[in-house]
């Protein structure tokens, strides 16, 4: 089958960073799906990974985990797919990714694909779903009132893949005031389109801005980029005893700060239900299943902003660089072999 990989950790510049590969078919055991990948999305954890995981000598390693597509073939032990259904999910980080034509995946943490969707526009939204998803309402317990703090939630990043789909989420389940962060018109009015009631710019001071607002200290902050550079301006905005949750990877992050205004932090890591076998694992797969009845309801869109043609190491290393520049907007993604 044909699968994108590298066999070493190289800059996106480099002719090696990812490379067209010919792999075996893999086979559907237990609780496996065996899907016909139809498109990908590209997120900033491939990249990461890409630089952070070098494989072993003579090995080649697939990155991926957004996708959406058919499933082929069921191991003996599934019980809640066929072969024909239209799936998507966001798959597992110590499995071999999605950039191939055949995916193995658990079902536990597949979603049935919304129907009112084609495979790319799908693909743009499991993995940032769960993110977002697993922030708001398992992290930060965006329905439990913080005492005194205004009814708002602050999103630094509003217009990337997660802020993206976690604005439509907080406007859609709860009657939380969102304010988004975005630094460029597009990504400002991208943000705004998406469902903020205001969007303030992370370039400049966030604390005053916020607080110009006239909406009151907001109890919860959510931040999916650059957590380290803006938690003085958090620790400022946020009300006493507020909520803050971060997805990305500060070199150090020092929690002192957060104690003479009895904050909590917390951390949010959408693999770890996979990765360590969670018995709430299926949790995925409901959610899952709850996004594709609100896209399919009109509640919430895809995300997906731009797609760069077919599935290939060409097209993956454009997305690859984009993502790197950090300033891509919404979902990149790629579509058929």
């Amino acid at each position: 089958m044909r699968a994108i990989g590298y066999r070493k950790s190289l800059a996106i510049s480099s002719a090696e960073a990812l490379l067209d590969l010919d792999l075996p078919e893999p086979v559907a055991t237990g609780r496996d799906l065996l899907v016909a990948v139809k498109a990908v999305s590209v997120n900033p954890v491939d990249t990461k990974v890409r630089m952070r995981s070098e494989p072993k000598p003579g090995d080649t390693k697939v990155l991926g985990w957004d996708a959406a597509g058919i499933v082929k073939a069921v191991g003996p032990e599934v019980t809640g797919f066929k072969p024909g259904d239209a799936v998507f999910y966001a798959g597992a980080i110590d499995r071999p990714g999605s950039n191939a034509e055949f995916h193995l995946v658990d079902e536990r943490i597949v979603g049935r694909k919304p129907a009112t969707l084609g495979f790319a526009e799908a693909a743009a939204l499991p993995l940032t779903a769960i993110t977002a998803w697993e922030t708001l309402f398992d992290r930060l317990k965006v329905k439990d009132p913080v005492p005194g703090a205004a009814k708002a939630i602050l999103i630094i990043g509003g217009a990337g893949g997660v802020g993206s789909i976690a604005i439509q989420l907080a406007r859609q389940l709860t009657d939380l005031t969102v304010v988004a962060t975005a630094s460029r018109p597009e990504t400002q009015a991208w943000a705004l389109e998406l469902g903020a009631h205001h969007v303030v710019d992370h370039t400049r001071p966030l604390a005053a801005q916020v607080a110009a607002l006239g909406i009151g200290a907001p109890g919860l902050v959510f931040s999916t980029t650059h957590t380290d550079t803006h938690m003085p301006a958090i620790l400022e905005l946020i009300a006493p005893q507020g909520r803050i949750a971060l997805i990305d990877d500060p070199k150090t992050l020092d929690a002192m700060p957060l104690k003479s205004k009895s904050l909590s932090l917390h951390w949010e890591m959408m693999f770890a239900r996979s990765l360590y076998q969670t018995a709430d694992m299926q949790a995925q797969g409901d959610l899952l299943a709850e996004v594709s009845r609100l896209v399919d309801a009109g509640k919430v869109r895809t995300t997906l902003s731009e797609t760069f043609g077919t599935i290939n190491a060409a097209n993956l290393k454009r997305a690859h660089a984009l993502i790197e520049s950090h300033r891509a907007k919404g979902k990149i993604v790629l579509e058929g072999f």
